[in-house]
């Protein structure tokens, strides 16, 4: 017998009182579920719950695990594309702060010149004028420098020139702002030196190359490689003890100086305002008489002046 020929055949139930029906029951079903999921007590649905869960985990992982890989590409392509950007941002900036770093380097290296020359100091003092190498004239056998620095600033011609590391050479001509080094190097230029180790007595001539001869050497082995050259002071147109250079052997076995000036550019010079070695001595002691400080000679004896008197 079918369905629509038992006795609820011609039942006919409103749908909003249907509806109104489920709703109530279900509201008492959450109210009943609230009320019974209490932690402090036991719960008759807790076996429920608890499969529900244990089956929800790998459940809910398995699902999760794709949403993770997307989110893990998706960081990974952002930072991808970022790190490109930032790459791209870096080297415009590096690019941008090159020139500032050379300018840095270059403005150091001044500065160390600077304080390199500044720190000179002669014993005993002689005056120092500063000046900066402006022109380099060079030829077979000519070496000579300009200088920013000339009769205005007290130089006179036969003035040392010198740098941080020793001597340059000397003032051949000046103007009221320039001034012409001859260096040491030129043919023309003539030092007397003497040997650190031995005090032996020498000419420094230069002839052209980087390195000068050093000529008329007194003694016999006064002189090796390794010595330490300065200048001898000798005839009075440069101080004693200015630093020259290291004596070298060279190819054609002559003598050779290996110039301590030759050790930086020569940019930067000081010009000692030597004339003579009276600016190396207090005046009051040169013009004091002779033996000042000696006790007066004592009377010649009697029997001496009859032994005199009879020779004559």
């Amino acid at each position: 017998m079918a369905f629509r020929d038992g006795p609820f055949e011609n039942l006919k139930v409103p749908l909003v009182w249907t509806a109104v029906g489920a709703v109530v029951i279900g509201i008492v079903a959450a109210v009943l579920l609230l009320l019974s999921d209490r932690r402090d007590g036991a719960s008759p649905y807790g076996a429920v719950r608890n499969g529900g869960d244990a089956a929800a985990g790998p459940v809910g992982g398995i699902l999760a695990a794709p949403v993770r890989f997307v989110g893990s590409v998706s960081d990974a392509i952002g930072g991808y594309f970022f790190a490109v950007e930032e790459n791209r941002r870096l080297k415009a900036e590096i690019k941008e702060l090159q020139p500032w770093r050379d300018q840095a380097i270059a403005l150091k290296n001044v500065n160390a010149r600077y304080e390199a020359m500044l720190g000179i100091r002669t014993e005993p003092a002689v005056p120092l004028a500063r000046a900066r190498s402006i022109s380099d004239a060079r030829g077979p056998f000519a070496r000579a420098r300009l200088i920013d620095a000339g009769s205005a600033a007290g130089i006179a011609v036969g003035h040392p020139v010198i740098n941080e590391h020793g001597l340059v050479g000397r003032v051949i001509g000046t103007s009221g702002n320039v001034s012409r080094v001859l260096l040491v190097t030129d043919v023309a230029s003539r030092i007397p030196v003497l040997v650190d180790r031995t005090d032996a007595r020498a000419m420094l001539t230069g002839d052209g190359s980087g390195n000068p001869r050093l000529e008329f050497v007194r003694g016999f082995g006064s002189v090796q490689s390794g010595d330490r050259i300065l200048t001898s002071g000798d005839g009075g147109g440069l101080p004693r003890g200015l630093p020259v250079g290291v004596v070298a052997r060279g190819i054609d076995r002559s003598w050779r100086v290996k110039l301590f000036s030759d050790r930086a550019a020569i940019d930067y010079v000081s010009v000692m305002k030597f004339q003579d070695f009276s600016l190396l001595v207090p005046p009051e002691v040169l013009s004091a008489p002779p033996l000042a400080g000696l006790p007066d000679a004592p009377p010649p004896a009697s029997g001496s002046t009859a032994v005199a008197g009879a020779a004559r």
